[in-house]
């Protein structure tokens, strides 16, 4: 029985694609952005996180713990991750529901079911299901046999990637895939290297094999000011959109910095931390850019 870690399954979705969205993030990923806005996507297994504001500082969950994991030294409430089992008996204690385990075990079946529940506000609305992330290509056999049981019944399917991946992979599951969403990050080889951890070769080549394949693709692209905000990368992003023969559109993002509390619930320093959203103005600029190069182009919220 193939199984899959997941981190969420948000109903009601607007923004991952046509209609109604049912969208199941994946666990993992193999690229480490400085502006990841999901840290709890990022790590392949089970994560504690704790959110301070919400602590009542009850101590509960220190008698529960039977490794000792936790400590209050009347400042502050810490775990100790090297020890800490996941358990989840702190979780269950906490009263004021400050501690969560990030990721679940979930089968084709269980996701399924609640990718099902929701069939009728697909149909009405043109909506469907997506996979994002995280990476879902990473656990490219249990998305492959999810999109195969949403084909028996007939729901739409996208795929929100970063196109990391080998081909051999993408050509395992593009056959059941609708619309790739497709991210694009920068066109510098060097700087997609500094800023994700990896290079934007195959993330390239992927993409251009997809669409001269006839897939329906639309590209997202984040704005992030100082890394890849400038002309050159603009215009090198729309020189090389442009070449692609079944692009239906490009989706410009702006950054912002919502996620810095998700990375103190994780104990874990934010990238960008002195970073400001681009500006209307400069997004405008941004898309103007893009449609120079016959592009249509949409920007996001």
């Amino acid at each position: 029985m193939i199984k899959g870690m997941i981190f969420d399954i948000k109903r009601f979705a607007i923004h991952d694609g046509p209609g109604i969205r049912t969208t199941v993030f994946f666990k993992g990923c193999p690229l480490n952005c400085w502006w990841c806005h999901n840290p709890e996507s990022q790590a392949s297994e089970r994560e504690m996180i704790f959110r301070a504001n919400r602590c009542i500082r009850c101590e509960a969950c220190l008698p529960v713990c039977a490794q000792g994991a936790i400590s209050w030294d009347g400042g502050a409430m810490s775990t100790d991750g090297e020890i800490c089992t996941l358990c989840g008996i702190c979780v269950e204690a906490c009263y004021a529901e400050a501690r969560e385990i990030v990721g679940r075990e979930m089968t084709v079946a269980q996701v399924m079911a609640e990718i099902e529940r929701d069939i009728a506000f697909y149909d009405e609305s043109g909506g469907g299901v997506t996979f994002s992330g995280g990476e879902p290509l990473l656990q490219w056999d249990f998305l492959l046999a999810l999109l195969r049981a949403c084909k028996e019944k007939e729901i739409h399917t996208v795929v929100d990637t970063c196109g990391f991946a080998t081909w051999e992979t993408l050509d395992s599951i593009r056959e059941h895939v609708d619309l790739f969403l497709y991210d694009l990050k920068l066109m510098d080889d060097a700087r997609h290297r500094e800023f994700t951890g990896v290079s934007n070769e195959p993330i390239l080549q992927n993409l251009q094999n997809l669409s001269q394949r006839g897939h329906h693709i639309e590209l997202r692209v984040p704005i992030i000011p100082g890394i890849n905000d400038d002309d050159e990368n603009i215009r090198q992003t729309g020189a090389f959109a442009t070449a692609l023969p079944c692009l239906k559109q490009v989706d410009i993002l702006p950054y912002h910095h919502a996620a810095v509390e998700k990375y103190n619930r994780f104990h874990k320093a934010y990238g960008l931390p002195e970073i400001r959203p681009p500006s209307k103005e400069r997004m405008a600029e941004i898309a103007q850019i893009l449609r120079e190069f016959d592009l249509q182009v949409r920007i996001g919220g």
